[in-house]
């Protein structure tokens, strides 16, 4: 017989004197976790021991991963003690216990699958991407299909679980975009009261019917359009905006003699011009800031403004994803700042309207009466061609109670109808190029070399970014009863200078085509005046401000108690004092 090997006495000695009550080799059973004195891992007799001992290289040579992470079989196999590994953990402190974790994320208590099912994309997934999610990017939304679906966060394809394998992914860049923080139109002062308070998703909800209207009364004159600018403009000769100066009124409602006639012989409830109008008929579409004064006086309903108000200016790119920067948002660039484009856009427009038409006084259309506004004896400046219809439109929801709104419209000029040789009015306007490569130029073409060859989509892009601008002037010559509306296209000679400007083209269209072409409906506009009215109809007497937040997409309807606007009128007419001055 053979002889034991050195030392294996001394084992078997070790394992005899275990105890074993149960016939099988092991320690016994308990909850201790120590074992004369030594701590040791506690398991279960059915677990299953992987290896002994693993001799291999950690890396298995596949572009350095790990086995675990390449070979999915891998993770099957359970790692021995590995439950029990808490126990040797080091305690947390005291005061780290008394620490929670608190997540303001809301969890639907229904899981939505099939249709209406959320499903996000991961960072390698191409595919059209998203909504615009105001202050949070943009974040990215792809229907099921070979794209990988998730449901409720689990990828069915690769079975894991989260947001995709690279996480969520938000719009192109908007992780740079600056938190938009603009200040409100006016100053609203504390005692001021909160009456309501209404989000743009109810005003798009908003529908009333209404007619074509009627004229009552017109007044000025217009000169013919020169149809010479129809034509695309040669880069040889092209034409340069002209300075000309001639008199343009923009008279609030409640300082209109016109109007208040009207209102004295009870014509209608509800009075306003078409520039004011338009811009509560388009407020779901607005993002910059702007202010309406409602002046309500026995059961009459007054649509006013303010002095320099911001509704008059002519914005920019308001409605481009990357709209342009304020310089406390970080532009340097003085020139292309919202500001200072407003400015240069309104005296576009300005001088605009005035070059394109033929000054003969023997060929112009006149009104039934001269200009209200303007007075020979006090002005240097011959008037501008400009006529002025007020027109009443039915805005009454039953027989019982009628309700009508007399509206001052504007037209800018008149051309021969080529089939029939009539007049035909039309209104002009004038869209502003200032740099296509800057920032803020919503990702426009470059118009000398695109206008001619894909006008579409140079119309398209500002459509897009000008949204607003746009569905206000078309509004405005629905309102005057216009045949056509004329686009001029307006660049800057040099991109650096803007204080010179060629013309490189006009468009026209027949408002209710661009209007649908915009997807844009009178009868939400209509709803939404009749519904501001009834709301200070409903109330005592006085001034009302509807102010736009300059950050949210909501309407704030204020009482302003007396002489609470007295403050900002004298401001706007000391600056107005101040810049003719200068």
């Amino acid at each position: 017989m053979a002889e034991p090997l050195p030392g294996t006495s001394a084992l078997v000695d070790l394992i005899n004197s275990l105890p074993d009550p149960d016939g099988t080799w092991g320690p016994p059973i308990t909850n201790e976790t120590t074992l004369n004195g030594v701590p040791y891992a506690p398991y279960s007799k059915s677990d299953k021991l992987g290896r002994m001992a693993d001799w291999t290289d950690a890396k298995d040579g596949r572009d350095g991963r790990s086995r675990q992470q390449y070979n999915r079989s891998y993770r099957d196999q359970q790692v021995y003690g590995a439950g029990s590994a808490s126990l040797f953990a080091a305690p947390a402190a005291e005061d780290e216990a008394s620490f929670s974790v608190v997540s303001n994320v809301r969890d639907s208590g229904k899981a939505r699958f099939g249709r209406g099912a959320v499903f996000t994309r991961g960072r390698t997934q191409r595919g059209r991407g998203g909504q615009d999610a105001r202050g949070g990017g943009r974040q990215q939304f792809q229907r099921a299909g070979r794209a990988g679906q998730q449901y409720g966060g689990y990828d069915s394809r690769s079975g894991a679980r989260g947001g995709g394998a690279r996480g969520r992914r938000f719009g192109w860049k908007d992780y740079d975009k600056p938190q938009r923080n603009r200040d409100a139109s006016i100053n609203i002062r504390p005692d001021w009261k909160l009456l309501e308070e209404i989000d743009f998703n109810r005003l798009s909800k908003l529908n009333l019917e209404a007619d074509e209207g009627e004229d009552i009364d017109s007044y000025g004159f217009l000169y013919y359009y020169d149809k010479s600018y129809d034509k695309p403009a040669v880069k040889s000769a092209e034409r340069k905006l002209a300075v000309v100066d001639r008199a343009v009124y923009n008279v609030t409602t409640t300082s209109d003699p016109i109007i208040q006639e009207l209102a004295e012989k009870d014509e209608a409830t509800i009075f306003a011009t078409d520039s004011i109008l338009s811009m509560l008929m388009c407020a779901p579409r607005s993002v910059y800031p702007w202010d309406i004064i409602i002046v309500r006086q026995g059961n009459k309903v007054f649509l006013d403004k303010r002095d320099n108000a911001a509704l008059d200016m002519v914005t920019v790119n308001e409605n481009a994803a990357d709209a342009p920067l304020e310089a406390s948002e970080g532009s340097k660039d003085a020139i292309n700042q919202p500001g200072a484009l407003a400015e240069e856009a309104t005296y576009i427009n300005h001088n605009f309207a005035n070059q394109v038409v033929i000054e003969n006084e023997n060929q112009k259309v006149e009104m039934a009466h001269e200009n209200p506004f303007y007075s020979a004896s006090e002005e240097t400046e011959p008037p501008a061609s400009k006529a002025y219809k007020y027109r009443r439109f039915d805005l009454s929801t039953s027989e019982e109670d009628p309700t009508y709104l007399i509206v001052r419209t504007e037209l800018d000029a008149v051309q021969k109808n080529a089939t029939n040789g009539e007049d035909q009015f039309i209104t002009v306007h004038a869209l502003n190029e200032f740099d296509n490569k800057a920032q803020g130029s919503g990702g426009a073409l470059d118009w000398r070399s695109k206008l001619v060859s894909q006008r579409g989509a140079v119309v398209a892009t500002e459509m897009k970014n000008n949204s607003c601008k746009l569905a206000r002037w078309t509004v405005q010559s629905i309102l005057a009863k216009a045949d056509v509306m004329k686009l001029g296209f307006v660049s800057r000679a040099t991109p650096k200078a803007n204080d010179k400007h060629v013309v490189l083209g006009v468009i026209g269209w027949k408002p209710k085509d661009f209007a649908n072409q915009m997807n844009l409906q009178l009868s939400n506009g209509w709803g939404i005046v009749r519904t501001i009215a009834d709301m200070c109809l409903q109330r005592e007497e006085g001034k009302y401000a509807l102010v736009k937040d300059p950050n949210k997409s909501i309407l704030r309807l204020y009482e302003v108690p007396a002489g609470g606007l007295d403050d900002e009128e004298e401001g706007s007419e000391a600056g107005s004092a101040s810049a003719e001055e200068e």
